[in-house]
This record gives structure tokens, sequence and C-alpha cells, in this order.
């Protein structure tokens, strides 16, 4: 935790009895729940548009659900791939970009959840039948693991690093890494749920999941003159995340450059994926005083020590050495900046009557050793720790965006292998 804070358009038959194949299809320019309102990119969405359950252009020099203004849903899953076949998964990747195409239009995979062949399976497994889009966004990442396949090695990036360990660090290895992910994004969670179910679906064979995470809440907001959004700790989180608008800070530090790393990588991300264990009942029995004291800011407006607004600049030196808000503000860290999108979650309980809830950490940086490592390094006397513990833990590079409808997931890193 930082501070840093249709009708379906007709199609020819390509289905056999084996699934959905799927490259090539075209789109059509109306959903099954009624007229879809298209954004002009991934990364600008109208507001209106959000409200009527639009849908966010696929299409982009950047992947959609980074800088997008943050859907309430999440479903994040992470796959390890099992085919040892370069084309066949070439295949799959571009199989997977007409299907997220599809479903982030509105649209059903394939010839749709019904009215095809009786003796096979259907293209589209149906529960987003008669929804709208949702604003739903689909990103995918590469883990460091995927460029021991393929004959990848020297195309792994620098900044694709394997994180350090932690202090504090207790890492599920059942819940963290993997060779790819999809981060599903919407205001529906039944859109952003079967969108990563026809996903796996599809790479029945090729892929599997490794460990997916359900989350609600956004805890972050790429507009912020939109309320900020508080954590399960009741605190607003994310006051200086970076916006969507703001392209120069996204220049710096987001995107990755032209001249760094490997040219596949230009216009891509790197990607932070930190499951994040709060113990809710024992914070739940911590004095207010102390709760505002651990972070730095009031529980109430979220502003910091000794401000009265929550936008107002902090005055790091009037909280106490171990704030949350101190240790992870960009002045404390030689100018460190990451962009968030979390989301909580509750899955259960442990076995001995405490919830199961925490924070699911996605940060996205231009280099993770430049973002990420460094602030999480310094939070390592956070007072926050005793009421938090990481548990999983995954690291992806997120390559550019999708072009145009000719375009697929991850061609720039694999067009001249494949």
């Amino acid at each position: 935790m930082t501070d840093t804070d249709s009708t379906q358009a007709a199609i020819p038959s390509r289905r056999s009895l084996l699934g959905w194949g799927g490259a090539g299809l075209a789109l059509g320019a109306v959903a099954a729940g009624g007229a879809v309102a298209m954004t002009r990119t991934g990364n600008d969405v109208d507001p209106a548009g959000a409200e009527a359950g639009a849908a966010i252009d696929f299409h982009g020099a950047h992947q959609a659900g980074i800088s997008t203004p943050v859907q309430d849903r999440l479903h994040f899953a992470a796959f390890d791939v099992k085919t040892d076949d370069r084309a066949e998964f070439v295949q799959l990747l571009k199989d997977w970009t007409e299907a997220a195409r599809r479903m982030t239009a509105g649209q059903a995979v394939g010839e749709g959840a019904y009215g095809g062949l009786a003796e096979a399976p259907p293209d589209d497994t149906g529960e987003a039948l008669g929804l709208k889009p949702s604003r739903l966004t689909l990103t995918i990442g590469f883990g460091p693991s995927l460029f021991t396949k393929f004959g990848l090695a020297d195309r792994r990036p620098d900044a694709l690093i394997d994180l350090p360990k932690f202090a504090g660090d207790n890492l599920d290895p059942a819940r963290s890494n993997g060779d790819l992910c999809i981060q599903a994004c919407a205001d529906d969670p039944q859109v952003a749920v079967h969108a990563i179910r026809n996903l796996a679906r599809i790479g029945f064979g090729k892929v599997v999941i490794r460990w997916s995470q359900l989350g609600f809440g956004k805890t972050s907001s790429t507009t912020p003159e939109a309320q900020t959004p508080r954590n399960l700790m009741g605190f607003k989180d994310g006051t200086r995340n970076i916006a969507g608008t703001e392209t120069d800070r996204l220049e710096k530090f987001v995107w990755v450059g032209e001249k760094e790393g490997p040219d596949w990588m230009a216009g891509g991300s790197y990607l932070v994926a930190r499951r994040i264990r709060m113990h809710i009942e024992t914070w739940d029995r911590t004095s207010l005083q102390e709760q505002e004291d651990i972070f730095g800011r009031d529980k109430g407006e979220g502003a910091p020590v000794g401000k009265a607004k929550e936008r107002d600049e902090p005055f790091l030196k009037a909280m106490k050495p171990d704030a949350h808000v101190r240790l992870a503000h960009p002045d404390s860290n030689h100018g460190a900046t990451i962009l968030r999108r979390g989301y909580s979650f509750t899955d259960g309980t442990d076995g001995l009557g405490r919830l199961e809830a925490g924070l699911f950490f996605l940060a996205y940086q231009r280099d993770v050793r430049k973002g990420f490592v460094p602030v999480q390094r310094n939070l390592a006397t956070d007072a926050l720790n005793e009421y938090i513990q990481h548990v999983g833990s995954a690291v992806f590079a997120i390559p550019p965006g999708v072009r145009d409808k000719d375009d697929w997931w991850g061609r720039t890193l694999f067009a001249k292998e494949a």
C-alpha cells in the first residue's frame, strides 16, 4: 500500500467440434443490451458514457486498463503456459485478442452462447448475455518465467526483474508469479468474471489458471476530480495517484520509452501485483488517534497531518517518522512514483474466525527497479506493517496496446519469432 498515490453482427461459421478459433471476426457496432457508445481511446472515457455502461475502445497505443478511469470491479488471473509449441501459443494470443476485442465491445465470443451446432459446446458461456459492456477492459502481461520458453530468453527486458524479498513478506507460492496475467476490470462483476472464464476456456490445453483474485471497491482512482475511494481500513487511499489525464506524468513514470530496453516494450509498462492481507480485527481495536498517526492523514477528510483538506500538500516532517504517507511519498523516495489500480477483497475467513480480507495492490510503472522496489524497501519501517502482510506477489511486462483490427496481443514480442 502506498500513497502514490448489440445485436450481434452476422459472421461466417468458424466453429468446429474442438471449439472456437476466433481470429479475424469483424466487430459490429451494436451490443446485445443496446447501442454501445464507444470512447475515443482505451485511455480516455466519457464520464457520461461510463454511467450508461459504455464500452471502452480496445485499440490504442497503450493497453486499456492502466490509465483508464478505474472501474469498480476486478477479476485478475495469472496463467501458466502448458504448450511448448510456439506457433500454437501465438495462435492462442491471436484468438484471445479477438475474443477480448469482442467482449470489451459488449459482444459475445465467436458465434455466441446459443444457435450454433447442437453437437458442439457454445462459443460463449452466456452469463453476460443482455449485460452492457460495463467499461470492461482486458490487459495482458508476460511474467519472467515466460521468457524461459519459446526461445525468448534474449528478449526478456532488464526491467522485468525477479522481485527481491522484502521485510515482512510471507508469500504463498500458490498465489504468486505466473507466465501470463489477464486483468479484467469492469463496473459489473459478472462481466469481468465472464471475460476471464472465456479466455481460460479458449486456452484449455495450452494454458491453465495458476491463481486468480476477485476485487471490489477500487482503492485508487485515476480521476482525481472524483471522490477518492477508501480502503478496508476506512482511509482514503491513493490521493496522490497519477491521473489518466496527466500525459506528462504518464510518460515520465508509466510508459516505457522507445530507447528503454527491448523495442517490443515501447509504449508498454510494468505491473507489480501484490496480495496484501489486512489484520482487520486488530485494526478495528486500534484507537482513532493511532490509526491517523499510522497513516499520516485524518480519517474523515483525508487531510495530511496539520492540514485542512485532503489535497493540501503534506508537510512530511509533521508526521511521525514511521507514518505510511511520509514513507511512501515521492519526496521520501528520490521521486519514485507509481500508478495504482488497487482493489479491496474479502475471501471468507481464515479458519480462525478472522476475515481473509485486504488489498489487491496493482502498480504500473516505467521501471520496477525505479518504482515499486525502492518504495517498498522504504516501507520496511512503516507502522502500518503491524496490521498488514504481503502474502502474494507477481511482476509482469505489459506490452503496448493493440493498434487496430489486424494487430494482436504480444505481436511486438513474437512477430520476429513466430
